[in-house]
């Protein structure tokens, strides 16, 4: 049996696309790998798009479900599964009963400054591989592309 060539080898002009879908694949294989290595056994990767989301302001469910483009009982669930893991609290709203905002505890908040700390270490390793100007380059060509498609901001971050 042959063993396959690596693809930049089989087609040098491979897609921006691909390339962002496996980098992307890459960072959160590894984020995860050195999350359960320090401890943080019960984390999924969808709960990276939560604690973004409930990181500046409280969060309800509903708006979860948008954001994330999920069904509200979906948001629901994961919410409670972040609550149960004690990374998120839901409150009940002074101004409306029947709204239950989500804000991140101790817990979601040093989970989401371990995830920065470790994607500061993973682009470090790329930085080692192509130079630091290369990473710079890139993270400053995908500002320019992204602000420039959605008026002037980044959007927000949606799992696929």
């Amino acid at each position: 049996m042959s063993e396959q060539a690596p693809l930049a080898a089989q087609d040098p002009k491979v897609p921006l696309a691909r390339l962002l879908a496996m980098a992307y694949r890459h960072l959160i294989v590894a984020l995860h790998e050195r999350l359960a290595a320090r401890g943080w056994h019960d984390v999924r990767p969808q709960y990276g798009y939560v604690l973004l989301a409930c990181r500046d302001r409280p969060t309800t469910s509903g708006e979860l479900a948008g954001t994330l483009g999920i069904s509200k009982q979906a948001a629901s669930k994961l919410a409670d599964a972040m609550v149960d893991a004690s990374l998120l609290r839901r409150r009940t709203s002074a101004a409306d009963s029947r709204v239950k905002p989500l804000t991140l505890t101790a817990r979601g908040r040093r989970l989401l400054a371990l995830v920065e700390e470790i994607y500061l270490e993973l682009e470090q390793e790329w930085a080692d591989v192509v130079g630091r100007d290369r990473v710079e380059a890139v993270r400053g060509g995908l500002v320019e592309v992204l602000t420039t498609a959605y008026g002037g901001q980044l959007p927000p971050v949606r799992p696929t």
